[in-house]
């Protein structure tokens, strides 16, 4: 029988600490707000969890600042959330309390739609995503779907594990759309966290990758992770079997372009690109393709999560306190994040 706990804190209060985007704003000026709420109760095929740390991408910049679109405010940030199972709704099956899981982008979809029949759920028109349609993983406890929710191997530890569920995910659903193969040769334009995952998987792979990116650092970072060279945007690689652009600017996605082989796939892995700009036809003749990357399923989710503790995958993590989200945000968006930005629930 699966066991059921309070919807009460320990404490017995019932409510919780979380971070809500009230109205987009310069991240300059904290458009962050910690607040108190109720802890929110677990409906029909949910699971309440008690959440260790939530990760931050640059997609919770995005809608802090409003370049992302907000779909409703207010509204908590974060889909990249690791917790245990602390109350569990009607109609769930196969978790108990105590379990370890995690959040992501994916909230939910329709499960009957032709995209979801076919494994396409990323491209569900009903999907919902967490900390944009569904309240995320900047606060204490949050709720997710039992039949969404992932498991988290035993080899992490929950700050290792967070930047797992986003850049990880993504990254991984991007080296898919990007069809490179094992022992191919990759070009990754821009190197955040989502990259430095990546590059573990194609490395693991036996893929030869070359990284394109501004940051002497983030060169540095991706040569000690097995790239075969480093430069910058405008600098040569070899021709490329496949490409994957994280950074959220068309000259970079023109810049891969230019750098594949006849027939050779550029994933683009941005929710938000400022513009493409005008390029000759020929750049992308002989059966080159652009495609973008369009959120993730669960079973890109739960691939990654066993390929992870497989390689096993190293993050690097930053840590700030939930209180601290904006700052955490103004790091990422001026560039001072090493690894990935974590926040953690500890008082």
């Amino acid at each position: 029988m699966t066991e059921r706990a309070s919807t009460h804190a320990a404490d017995g209060t019932g409510v919780m600490r979380a971070v809500e985007l009230q109205r987009p704003g310069p991240v300059a000026e904290g458009p962050l707000r910690l607040v108190q709420r109720p802890l929110p109760e677990p409906g029909l095929g949910q699971l309440r969890l008690r959440l260790a740390a939530c990760a931050v991408c640059r997609t919770d910049l995005q809608l802090a600042e409003g370049d992302v679109e907000a779909r409703r405010l207010p509204i908590v940030p974060g889909h990249q959330a690791v917790g245990r199972v602390e109350a569990i709704g009607a109609g769930v099956s196969g978790w108990s309390i105590g379990d370890r899981a995690g959040a992501y982008w994916l909230f939910g979809a329709d499960g009957t739609c032709r995209f979801c029949r076919s494994g396409r759920e990323n491209l569900c028109e009903a999907a919902e995503f967490t900390g944009w349609d569904r309240d995320g993983g900047y606060a204490e406890a949050m709720i997710v779907r039992a039949d969404v929710a992932v498991r988290i191997p035993d080899g992490f530890d929950d700050l290792s594990a967070a930047p797992l569920l986003c850049g990880g995910v993504i990254g991984y659903r991007a080296l898919r759309v990007s069809g490179i193969e094992p022992g191919g040769r990759l070009g990754l334009f821009g190197f955040g966290a989502s990259a430095s995952l990546c590059i573990q998987v194609a490395r693991h792979w036996g893929c030869e990758v070359h990284v394109r990116v501004r940051s002497e650092h983030e060169r540095q970072r991706a040569l000690e992770l097995g790239a075969a060279s480093v430069g910058g945007y405008s600098d040569a690689t070899p021709p490329l079997d496949a490409a994957i652009t994280t950074a959220p600017a068309g000259d970079v996605v023109v810049a891969a372009l230019r750098a594949v082989d006849r027939g050779g796939i550029v994933a683009v892995n941005a929710i938000h690109l400022d513009r493409v700009p005008e390029f000759p036809y020929e750049w992308l003749w002989l059966e080159r393709q652009l495609r973008s990357v369009a959120n993730v399923t669960r079973r890109d989710a739960a691939e990654f999560m066993e390929l992870a503790a497989a390689i096993p995958i190293r993050t690097q993590t930053d840590l700030y306190p939930l209180a601290a989200a904006n700052d955490a945000l103004r790091a990422l968006s001026e560039g001072r994040v090493r690894g990935a930005a974590v926040l953690t629930m500890e008082a």
